[in-house]
């Protein structure tokens, strides 16, 4: 089986050097693209802007996705992705700070496979990444890869 690709969609750089470090301490070695915004996320998965060619843009097997971003705030972005009849097979896991029930309840009546809440301590970190790895890479059967070569028209 091919490792998948993760997709990372997060706006702190501090939050990104942490997330990628939590997941070489996992030994997680899947490659992770980073995107920083709401509308950078989109033009990645639709191939749309500077990521038209394939290559700059692999499909990703798992999204990992903060709340709060910049240009498209990430509901928006769940929702547009679980609306779509080609995307929607990805599975997404929402990764932020917010711990208000409203944007718990909205992101899993939006498609969200996941809402994990970033803690605050770098251990508890690297211990909700381990778990994350568990399921989500190890265990979890994705769809196979045919399924999401390209985005609808």
């Amino acid at each position: 089986m091919k490792p998948i690709v993760i997709l990372l969609v997060e706006d702190n750089p501090d939050h990104v050097l942490l997330i990628k470090r939590a997941l070489e301490l996992n030994n997680i070695l899947n490659e992770v693209r980073v995107v920083e915004d709401g509308q950078e996320a989109l033009d990645y998965l639709y191939r749309q802007g500077k990521y038209t060619d394939p290559e700059s843009a692999p499909r990703p097997g798992l999204i990992l996705l903060d709340i709060k971003l910049p240009k498209v705030n990430g509901l928006e972005v769940l929702r547009q992705i679980k609306s779509d009849s080609v995307l929607k097979v990805i599975p997404i896991i929402m990764l932020t700070s917010s711990e208000q029930e409203a944007d718990i309840l909205r992101s899993y009546l939006n498609g969200a496979n996941s809402y994990i809440v970033k803690p605050i301590q770098f251990d508890d970190f690297v211990r909700k990444v381990r778990e994350l790895k568990l399921y989500w890479i190890l265990v979890n059967t994705l769809p196979p890869e045919s399924t999401v070569l390209g985005p609808t028209p």
